[in-house]
C-alpha cells in the first residue's frame, strides 16, 4: 500500500481531474494506494473539490491548514499523517508525470530501494530569469553543503522507514529536498521530463522563489556565516594593501592630497559590515523562530475516509 501525498494550493480548477488521472493509472497497474491531500490555505474552491474527491473515491484523506504556511509546512503535515508502507510525494499540477509511478514502485518493491527520487532531465518551460536564479541557488547550495540537488525534485517515493526517520527532525523550518538527501538510505535516481501543468498557473513568483531559496539555505546550513568570516579576511587584506600603499606614498613624498583613498576604504569596509550584519541577522531570525517553539502548521479541518469533516478551529 502506498500513500500518494499532494500539497495543494489554489488548484480548485484542476485538482479533481488530476487526482482522478493518478487514481486511474494506479488502478490500471494494480497498485494498491490511498491519497492524502493537504490544502495549504487555498482561497478558491480547492477544499470543496477535495471533498468531492473524498465523496467519489475510496481511501482519500484530507487535511486543511488554518492558513497558507507554505509548501514545506504542507509536506511536513502530510508526512506526519501519512499511512501505508511507502509515501509518494508529487505535485498536484502533474508536472511530476504519473507515468513514472509504476517504475518507482517497482524499484521500491523489487529492487529494495528505500528512496526512489525523480531527477529532472530538464526544467521544462521556465523563464530565463527563473532558470538563471535556480542555477545560482543550486550552485550556492552545492558549494556550501557539498550536496548536489540541482536536478533533484520533490517527486519521491519514500519507504515507511524513511518517513519515520523524517519525523525525528525537530527543526520548525525545513527544506524537504535538502533534509531528504541528508537522511541517506539506499536511493535510486529516476530521470524524468518535467511535464506541462495540467491546468492553471504556477503560484511561484520570483519574489517567492527568492524567499524560499534564502530560507532553504539558511535552514539547512551555517555556511553563509563562514562567508562572513572570509569576507572579513578579504576586506582586511584589501585594507592592509591600501595601508601599505598609503604609507609608501607618504614616505616617498607622493602622498595624495585628496580623500579618494579614504572614501573608497570607507565604502569598502562599510559595505562588508552591512553585508555581514545582514547574513548574521538572518541566522539570528532563524534562532528566534526556533526558540519560540511554534508548530510548523495548524490544522483547521481533517477528513478521513468514510468520515465527515472534523473541525479543529
Amino acid at each position: 500500500m502506498i500513500a500518494v501525498l499532494m500539497p495543494v494550493f489554489n488548484e480548485g480548477d484542476i485538482i479533481y481531474q488530476n487526482v482522478q488521472t493518478v487514481h486511474e493509472l494506479l488502478q490500471k497497474e494494480a497498485i494498491e494506494h490511498t491519497f492524502l491531500l493537504v490544502d495549504d490555505g487555498s482561497r478558491d474552491r480547492t477544499w470543496e473539490e477535495m471533498n468531492r474527491l473524498a465523496d467519489d473515491l475510496p481511501g482519500v484523506t484530507l487535511l486543511r491548514l488554518s492558513r497558507n504556511f507554505g509548501k514545506e509546512a504542507a509536506l511536513c503535515a502530510g508526512l506526519e499523517h501519512a499511512e501505508g508502507d511507502a509515501v509518494l510525494v508529487m505535485d498536484a499540477d502533474l508536472q511530476h508525470p504519473p507515468a513514472c509511478i509504476p517504475e518507482m514502485v517497482r524499484l521500491w518493491r523489487q529492487e529494495g530501494y528505500d528512496v526512489v527520487e525523480g531527477v529532472k532531465r530538464s526544467r521544462g518551460k521556465e523563464s530565463f530569469f527563473a532558470k538563471g536564479f535556480a542555477l545560482l541557488f543550486y550552485r550556492s547550495f552545492r558549494k556550501s553543503t557539498g550536496m548536489d540537488i540541482g536536478v533533484a525534485s520533490d517527486f519521491k517515493l519514500m519507504d515507511r522507514t524513511v518517513v519515520e526517520a523524517w519525523k525525528q527532525f525537530g527543526e520548525k523550518d525545513t527544506f524537504f529536498r535538502g533534509l531528504s538527501a541528508w537522511e541517506g538510505f539506499r536511493r535510486y535516481a529516476l530521470p524524468f521530463d518535467v511535464a506541462p501543468r495540467a491546468g492553471g498557473k504556477s503560484k511561484w513568483s520570483l519574489r517567492a522563489l527568492v524567499r524560499l531559496a534564502i530560507r532553504s539555505l539558511t535552514s539547512y546550513t551555517a555556511a553563509p556565516l563562514f562567508f562572513v568570516f572570509w569576507l572579513g579576511v578579504a576586506t582586511g587584506f584589501a585594507a592592509l594593501l591600501m595601508i601599505v600603499d598609503t604609507l609608501y606614498n607618504f614616505f616617498s613624498g607622493r602622498a595624495a592630497t585628496g580623500f579618494s583613498t579614504v572614501i573608497l576604504l570607507q565604502l569598502l569596509i562599510g559595505s562588508a559590515i552591512m553585508l555581514s550584519l545582514s547574513v548574521i541577522g538572518l541566522y539570528v531570525a532563524k534562532i528566534y523562530e526556533e526558540v519560540k517553539g511554534r508548530p510548523r502548521y495548524l490544522l483547521r479541518q481533517v477528513r478521513k475516509p468514510e468520515q465527515k469533516e472534523k473541525d479543529h478551529g
